[in-house]
């Protein structure tokens, strides 16, 4: 049954995306302020979720939005789904992420990226990469924007662990607002590369902000031990059929 949800998500999801993408980048690009591409983003997003939740029966809890910083902040998020990359939307008005380069070379979307003032990274880049970082996100917190940085730097199956990239820390180090660190368990119901969706809820939580001033080796790991380590609970919290209480999508 859950292979027949997930081909009608997929057809439902891809046709949908085409359309809109065809119909509305071109134009919300050449004549619209950066600002119009979340708004369709957060219609777009909307529209996906409520597919997940009708094929699939996927939806989500929002945990411990309550210590968010009440100005623009890094949000360190673990990574195993592409769900991960379409819930700042609708936390953050005008969220910054920062993302793979190659991203910006795919057919309109990359133009809808790249129009919304996006950070776009070459990761084979070193210490020039790095800097260009620090210089474009200091630019989008100016503007008021919160900076959405996945540390692994792709997804993880729930369970598996990466080295945390260098990006995270430099930005700790250079910029002087909070690093808010972000566990969940997306990957136990839309895992990377997975056809098959799982029915469930998606638990994301925010937790407290890393204090400023640590050296980067002891960011690096306090960072990664936190995001890990409420990462499992809510994987096991899931597979124990316990919800904790929060904002329901």
């Amino acid at each position: 049954m859950n292979v027949l949800r997930s081909l009608a998500f997929n057809a439902c999801f891809w046709l949908w995306t085409v359309c809109l993408a065809i119909i509305t980048v071109p134009w919300v690009v050449a004549f619209c302020r950066p600002h119009a591409v979340f708004t369709l983003g957060r219609f777009w997003i909307g529209s996906v979720f409520g597919l997940l939740k009708l094929f699939c029966g996927i939806d989500h809890r929002l945990l411990g939005l309550e210590r968010l910083p009440p100005g623009p902040c890094i949000i360190a998020s673990k990574h195993q789904s592409a769900w991960d990359t379409l819930i700042f939307l609708f936390v953050f008005d005008a969220p910054c992420y920062v993302l793979k380069q190659e991203l910006l070379r795919i057919p309109l979307f990359g133009r809808a990226l790249a129009h919304a003032q996006m950070i776009a990274i070459d990761r084979a880049g070193g210490p020039r990469a790095l800097k260009g970082l620090i210089a474009d996100a200091e630019d989008r917190l100016a503007a008021g924007r919160s900076i959405i940085i996945f540390p692994e730097g792709t997804r993880t199956a729930p369970g598996d662990h990466r080295p945390y990239h260098p990006g995270v820390a430099a930005l700790y180090r250079a910029l002087d607002v909070p690093v808010v660190p972000v566990a969940l368990n997306s990957g136990l119901f839309w895992g990377r590369r997975k056809f098959v969706k799982r029915p469930g809820r998606i638990l994301l939580e925010v937790l407290p902000s890393m204090p400023p001033g640590l050296p980067r080796r002891e960011f690096l790991d306090r960072l990664k031990e936190v995001i890990e380590a409420n990462s499992e609970r809510l994987i096991a919290n899931a597979n124990a059929g316990r919800t904790p209480p929060g904002t329901c999508g």
